[in-house]
């Protein structure tokens, strides 16, 4: 198992594509923690916090596709280190104006939120040119999804530390600066520059024009919904047996499971259709969240949320496989960019949503609409499987289908990505 990563990662350009983009991504994953820390600090309150926060995310979730178009039609430099460079400018104006006037802190998180970079899904854009050989594509996937959780982890922490070092200002300072170096890490390598869409067909509609692009965002809206409530529920739990460490011991247990499924996941090839193996792992993550509605004690709800977090990583990871076989040509960045902007906005929904559920039936209530969420993911895909059917092969001497390139049989990733 490791000696399969440790070979994807001795491919040139891999270990430091992987790094640059997570660094870069820094900001965008602290963004929350390190608005709420600066608020605060400057006097305001929780309920400003919030409103802020919720400017950047919603921001940043109408910029990633918009911005992954764009790296489709001009290519990576050109767009996300600009793009980089703008978003942590944003951060500054506010570090620097702190909340008077108000306008301008709406408009630094207006600037930092739309013009992130939308370097995760250029990564994924950048795979199968890297390593060339699909299983090693497939395992690069969920790395990916394996380090992001790492990153989820790390990151709080060190906004943390920055603060206690600093100020939270500087800590706002400090995490874009980083996050600059790291996108500027990934656009000046050899693979990003050279890198170059597949032609187009000019269309408004973009990625979206893909039947099988639009149940992967219907369905991944309920998996980030669950996963949102279950950030709020694990508070809600902790209150209820003792306070303490208790929400971020449930919340480790999860991240835990997630990377051991990833690593697991992605250290073999497996048989059969991607689109046939994302509904299975949908429906086994279904599976693992349903019984955290029982909230048991602290030992058994935290050994549930481990088990539950196993299918997630491996979810996301057969995902990535599944949008790159069905985008449209051409729209491989902006259609991984609205998977994760699609993952976002339905965690950000489900935090919203699980708190009337907390109020009105304690912890448990809320653990039961993670599990609502993980059945309607499922039941989306089971009733368009028609859409999410295998991308159509070609005949024999004809031209490759639009949406398999290469006729691959497993995973399906696309020559056309190369470098």
């Amino acid at each position: 198992m490791a000696t399969g990563y440790a070979e994807l990662l001795k491919t040139r350009h891999a270990a430091r594509l992987l790094t640059g983009t997570l660094v870069g991504r820094l900001p965008n994953a602290t963004a929350a923690l390190a608005v709420v820390l600066f608020v605060r600090a400057e006097g305001g309150s929780y309920a400003l916090a919030g409103v802020l926060s919720a400017v950047y995310g919603v921001c940043n979730a109408i910029g990633q596709p918009l911005l992954g178009r764009a790296v489709d039609l001009y290519g990576q430099p050109r767009v996300m280190l600009p793009a980089s460079v703008l978003s942590a400018l944003g951060m500054a104006l506010l570090a620097a104006v702190g909340l008077d006037p108000l306008w301008a802190a709406y408009a630094a998180m207006v600037i930092a939120g739309f013009f992130t970079p939308p370097l995760e899904g250029g990564l994924r854009a950048l795979w199968p040119g890297v390593l060339g050989r699909p299983d090693q594509v497939h395992a690069a996937y969920a790395l990916d999804a394996v380090a992001q959780e790492v990153m989820f982890a790390v990151g709080p922490l060190l906004v943390t530390l920055c603060v206690a070092a600093w100020s939270a200002g500087g800590a706002l300072l400090v995490i874009n600066a980083i996050g600059v170096l790291g996108a500027l890490s990934v656009v000046v390598s050899e693979p990003s520059r050279q890198w170059r869409s597949e032609p187009r067909e000019a269309h408004w509609l973009g990625a979206l024009r893909s039947p099988g692009l639009l149940v992967l965002i219907g369905a991944f809206f309920f998996v980030g919904l669950a996963l949102g409530s279950i950030a709020v529920a694990a508070v809600a739990y902790a209150d209820e047996h003792g306070g303490g460490m208790v929400s971020s011991w449930l919340l480790s247990a999860l991240g835990v499971g997630a990377l051991i499924g990833g690593i697991v996941y992605g250290a073999r090839e497996w048989p059969g259709r991607p689109e046939g193996r994302l509904r299975l792992l949908i429906g086994l993550l279904a599976l693992g969240y349903l019984p955290l509605a029982l909230a048991p004690g602290v030992v058994g709800m935290t050994a549930l949320t481990g088990v539950a977090g196993l299918f997630l990583a491996p979810a996301l990871a057969c995902a990535f496989v599944v949008v790159d076989r069905h985008a449209p040509n051409g729209t491989v960045t902006e259609a991984f960019s609205w998977l994760v902007t699609t993952f976002g906005v339905g965690s950000a929904v489900g935090n919203s949503v699980v708190g009337p559920a907390v109020e009105g039936g304690g912890s448990a209530a809320g653990f039961a609409v993670a599990g609502a969420g993980g059945i309607a993911a499922l039941l989306v895909l089971l009733s368009t499987k028609r859409f999410l059917g295998d991308p159509v092969q070609p005949k024999e001497g004809a031209a490759p289908a639009e949406n398999d390139r290469n006729g691959a049989v497993e995973p399906g990733f696309r020559a056309g990505h190369q470098a």
